[in-house]
């Protein structure tokens, strides 16, 4: 029992460095290791950018020769066993004499799955794995979602009245919700990869879709800037064909939300994509089950109107409703906001 409070406890300050990678490692996940001997930590490390180390070597990369030998490494994410841009980190573990692996999650290319268990055990090193195993599953679930569908993962964003409107009268500025809201998207967008968004929020509100905070890291790249439109447009109309970083800005005109999706992973390196968009463009991915976790700010407003937050078809009856699970709710100013994923498992019964 001991040995597992000990396990869970640096597989969490692995989790901890993992974190630092969230937005910047695509097409790879962020991963995050520490070294550990005799209950006292070596060195840690985590993934920064596809071509650097990975987490293990970055790891290991702090210590003289000789120093891991006995050691054990906990890894968010099972370690890599072929060689990529870099060489296997399992290679690595065992010219370094490591005693143990302990890690979160299961590589989820079905290919490498459970590999590095048979070659870690082979030259005499103990493996477990499964430990924290949702708080490391949730890490990389972009990276898993290309794996396993070839799509990435889609955080929807919206910010509605709370009749569920973003209606606003013509020539009023874009935003419902507070400065202290807006602030907390800009962190959001340092989490993606790409953002999102329709042909009709391009011309009504010409947005920027750039991260403007002193909190991201250094190290991340403005997310690519998509925008689907079945009509054309006129790009030098508007600053997401004009700014600075026109060249991270792409097109997709009477392209369907799939393929939309499959082309960012398979052509950009997408693993995460923020949709941010009005209530038709939102509630079409939300009718063909493509977005997966929500994040809602909610003003303290009544709106009215026609303008919806979520349209599309919706559910046509209390099974077809969705639910979320690992929801997050707080009070950020005087708005509300709440984040949480979709769950696939279906809602559940309703007391009447």
């Amino acid at each position: 029992m001991m040995k597992k409070i000990e396990d869970e406890k640096w597989l969490r300050v692995a989790l901890e460095e993992a974190g630092k990678g969230i937005g910047l490692t695509a097409p790879n996940p962020p991963v995050g290791a520490v070294l550990v001997k005799d209950g006292v930590e070596l060195s840690r490390g985590w993934h920064r950018k596809v071509g650097k180390a990975h987490a293990e070597r970055e790891a290991l990369s702090c210590l003289t020769e000789g120093e891991a030998r006995g050691a054990t490494i906990y890894v968010t994410l099972e370690p890599c066993s072929t060689k990529g841009r870099t060489v296997a980190c399992v290679s690595a573990l065992i010219e370094a004499g490591v005693k143990r692996v302990v890690y979160g999650s299961l590589d989820p290319n079905p290919d490498h799955a459970g590999r590095a268990d048979e070659i870690l055990k082979a030259a005499g090193i103990e493996v477990e794995s499964g430990l924290c195993e949702e708080e490391c599953d949730h890490l990389i679930r972009g990276f898993a979602m290309v794996q396993r569908k070839g799509r990435p993962w889609v955080i929807a964003k919206t910010a509605i009245s709370l009749d569920g409107r973003i209606t606003r009268p013509p020539g009023e500025g874009q935003w419902l919700t507070g400065a202290e809201a807006r602030r907390k998207v800009h962190l959001l967008r340092g989490e993606v990869d790409a953002i999102l968004t329709s042909g009709q929020t391009l011309r009504e509100d010409d947005p920027a879709l750039t991260i403007r905070s002193e909190q991201i890291s250094s190290l991340k790249e403005q997310p690519l800037r998509a925008v689907m439109t079945r009509k054309e447009i006129e790009k030098e109309n508007y600053q997401l064909f004009t700014d600075q970083f026109r060249d991270r800005s792409l097109l997709f005109q009477k392209v369907d939300e799939y393929d939309v999706l499959r082309t960012l992973a398979r052509e950009y390196q997408v693993n995460t994509v923020l949709l941010e968009a009005g209530g038709d463009l939102l509630g079409s991915f939300s009718d063909k089950e493509l977005i997966d976790e929500w994040v809602i700010y909610l003003a303290p407003m009544l709106c009215g109107g026609p303008k919806l937050g979520l349209a599309g078809k919706g559910a046509t009856n209390l099974q077809e409703r969705l639910s979320l699970k690992n929801l997050t709710i707080e009070q950020i100013g005087d708005d509300l906001y709440a984040r949480g994923l979709i769950d696939r498992d279906g809602p559940k019964d309703l007391q009447r």
